[in-house]
């Protein structure tokens, strides 16, 4: 038997949705960008208003579920029609194009906060971007930082990103040979992880990842066994009344638990969890149950009350969110700068409510006219190869 053979997919085994993109997909993937922007600015009055202050997950968890699903979407079609070898070569590709973002990002991430930090004469701006550790070895941290092991504030997600694509080939191919063990033995690493508390380490010797992918690759291949298709295996439960009575249960509780943490904080009160919830920290480095059975949950609902043809993703308020979900890579590292941008704003100008909203205000609006020339560009490129003589 040859190799080809050996390697080939089994069709029937999955079935894969239709090839229509899913807008579903790029809106929510637009909203977690537009979130984990706003979430990155330190004490922002706008950012009381995101999903993490109303239950356990948050906008990390809504990128990697989208981003698992959209390269099984994607690349899974190719896998079985062009084989795994075409295949991983294009994951690859893409692995390669995350990973350059990730440099020109370090590199100029850096050159920003540092000349911040002269500028204002501020070197509290470093520690808090954690670079300081650059100014005593710089050498070293730029080898650190190429190897994935040196990260700066609010730039993690990235490279899990990267971890977890550069895997996918073998992932990939697994999934679309036995997609419930591929999930099941996704399952059992990320308890591992989760019990032991594994990690890829940092640097300095002292550091870990603040996303653990022995941990997040499984919400990341729960996303990719939805978007070859598997999902119709639990239509029923999700569906069902049953299950939406507990979810919305769960949610409110949830709801709840964070509306008593965030008032003991605001208003300087001795609230805290009952005990019976403290067994299970929200350990959001190792993606913990409470952190993940919420976010599922809430997609499942979201999907049963929201279908791929809702009328609002076609409506012109939804389409800022869409271009932004469909360029996500250069949207998150812009978001990086802008951050960190409307962080020092904040402090040097202006820390009144009116203004941390114009800021924020300020950064989506930046992100959406990105997008919107990114988008403008392609069609101009698209135009031009169906034209050649034009």
């Amino acid at each position: 038997m040859s190799l080809a053979a050996t390697l080939s997919i089994p069709q029937a085994a999955v079935s894969l949705p239709p090839k229509e993109r899913d807008l579903r997909l790029d809106f929510f993937r637009g909203l977690a960008l537009w979130l984990i922007f706003l979430n990155h600015i330190p004490s922002n009055f706008v950012g009381w208003f995101t999903t993490r202050n109303f239950g356990f997950s948050d906008a990390a968890e809504m990128f990697v579920f989208i981003s698992g699903y959209t390269a099984a979407f994607v690349y899974g079609r190719v896998m079985i029609e062009r084989g795994p070898t075409v295949a991983s070569m294009r994951i690859l590709k893409r692995v390669w194009q995350i990973y350059v973002a990730f440099v020109f990002l370090f590199v100029i991430y850096l050159a920003q906060i540092s000349w911040v930090a002269a500028r204002f004469e501020n070197p509290l701006y470093i520690e808090e971007m954690n670079l300081m550790h650059f100014l005593q070895r710089p050498e070293i941290v730029i080898v650190e930082a190429l190897l994935l092991r040196f990260l700066p504030a609010n730039v993690d997600v990235l490279p899990l990103y990267i971890v977890l694509m550069a895997f996918f080939p073998l992932i990939l191919w697994m999934l679309l040979r036995a997609p419930n063990l591929t999930l099941g033995l996704s399952f059992l690493f990320w308890l591992a992880a989760y019990t032991q508390s594994w990690n890829l380490p940092g640097y300095p010797q002292d550091k870990v990842w603040f996303f653990s992918p022995y941990a997040w690759q499984f919400l990341f291949v729960i996303g990719a066994w939805c978007g070859i298709g598997c999902v119709h295996q639990i239509d029923g439960i999700l569906r069902s009344t049953a299950f939406l009575i507990v979810a919305g249960l769960y949610l409110a509780l949830a709801g709840g638990l964070q509306l008593v943490t965030n008032l003991s904080v605001i208003f300087s009160l001795n609230l805290r969890w009952p005990d019976w919830l403290l067994i299970f920290p929200l350990d959001k480095t190792h993606l913990s149950p409470l952190r993940l059975i919420h976010f599922l949950m809430l997609t499942a609902i979201v999907v049963r009350f929201v279908p791929a043809n809702a009328r609002f993703l076609r409506d012109t308020w939804a389409r800022p969110l869409i271009i932004c979900g469909e360029h996500s890579l250069e949207i998150f590292c812009l978001g990086v700068f802008l951050s960190f941008t409307a962080h020092i704003l904040m402090i040097e100008v202006s820390s009144r409510i009116p203004f941390q909203v114009f800021v924020s205000l300020g950064g989506i609006l930046t992100m959406i006219a990105l997008a919107g020339i990114m988008t403008w560009y392609k069609k101009l490129q698209s135009r031009a190869q169906k034209n050649p003589a034009t």
